[in-house]
């Protein structure tokens, strides 16, 4: 299958302006928080985006009325200069209900008439009373496939327009600076991502969902394939966007350190604002077990990267417009000495010229 307006030819140089800020997802309420010294100790970085999801159930908690998993991570966030929150939220609720494409069109469009614009503007100025107010909001996240409401295969244009809306709402708020993250999953999936892109006004970064799973084996085959990895980079540079990875893990093929170590060398090789891993089993590298040689691959990589130069939190810019228990084993491991955050911010706009738990993976 041909991608729109995607080069799949050689990629567009696109290198990042300074190494990709680091995020993980341990779980989504106070536990994340609560595990994360114990992850920085055993990596020996620290990590300056705090990931998340809002529940999906209702649309109680799309407002942050369900307080517990908000008020938890934008604590974290004001505790250190430098941390910035990445909120994934959905579009549809309930989020993870099977829902029929016919029953998602029509959510869809009564979204794209406004009649949720009250419940976003609660979330966005909730996130900035909470001193959160320049959070990435991963907004209807793999919106290509088929496991969320959220979904865009159902009406593209209804799904795009209600995206505008939303982002439009949410920056109405005074005082907001929020990035809003466009992030698929890799791959065509159910519908070709790029047939659900709402517009450059309306996208700050554009991200990617990446596990360790076919269509291929190889680290090359997840590049080269249609609506892949070299696409995703072609595109944003396009569209003169930096690039994201809101989730990243192992998958069907185990315990893959060549896997890990491709996906952190693509990362260090190209404009990528911040990555996150997905931190549990099967896709993780700390509190899961069973990955021994991805765990080493894992620290090894991000420290060698990071002897080169420090990893930068993400800054709070203004956007380009307007649970299971560590791993002992992997705990064990002598922890190097942590490397200080970096002054330095990666770029949020790039140029096409320059050199729940997630159930996708």
């Amino acid at each position: 299958m041909a991608v729109a307006s995607v080069s799949l030819g050689t990629p567009v140089p696109a290198p990042s302006a300074g190494p990709a800020a680091l995020g993980v997802f341990l779980a989504s309420d106070k536990r994340g928080p609560d595990l994360l010294p114990g992850f920085e100790a055993w990596l020996g970085l620290k990590v300056t985006v705090g990931r998340t999801y809002l529940p999906g159930e209702r649309w109680k908690s799309l407002e942050g009325g369900d307080s517990e998993i908000l008020d938890t991570w934008t604590r974290w966030r004001a505790a250190q200069p430098g941390r910035v929150l990445a909120l994934n939220v959905p579009m549809v609720t309930p989020n993870e209900s099977g829902m029929s494409d016919r029953a998602v069109a029509r959510k869809l469009a009564k979204g794209a008439h406004g009649a949720h614009d009250g419940r976003f503007r609660k979330l966005a100025g909730k996130l900035v009373s909470s001193g959160a107010a320049d959070t990435i909001i991963v907004l209807g996240w793999e919106m290509n496939g088929t496991t969320y409401s959220s979904r865009c295969g159902p009406d593209p244009e209804a799904w795009k327009q209600y995206w505008r809306r939303i982002v439009q709402t949410m920056r109405e708020t005074p005082g907001q600076r929020f990035r809003f993250d466009f992030a698929p999953s890799r791959g065509s999936d159910a519908v070709p991502w790029t047939d659900c892109y709402p517009g450059d006004d309306v996208v700050d970064i554009i991200g990617m969902d990446s596990y360790d799973q076919g269509p291929g084996h190889e680290f090359a085959d997840y590049v080269d394939q249609p609506y892949g990895l070299r696409a995703h980079a072609d595109f944003a540079a396009q569209h003169g966007k930096p690039i994201s990875f809101p989730e990243w893990g192992l998958f069907r093929n185990g315990d893959r350190p060549a896997y890990v170590e491709g996906m952190l060398d693509w990362i260090s090789t190209h404009n990528v604002v911040y990555h996150s891993i997905s931190d549990y089993c099967p896709h993780g590298v700390w509190q899961c077990s069973s990955n021994p040689g991805s765990s080493e691959a894992f620290r090894r990589r991000l420290l060698e990267r990071a002897s080169l130069a420090s990893t930068p939190s993400v800054c709070a810019a203004s956007p380009s417009s307007a649970p299971s228990t560590p791993n002992p084993a992997a705990s064990a491991a002598a922890a190097a000495p942590s490397a200080p955050a970096s002054a330095g911010c990666p770029s949020l706009t790039s140029s096409a010229s320059a050199s729940p738990a997630p159930s996708s993976g």
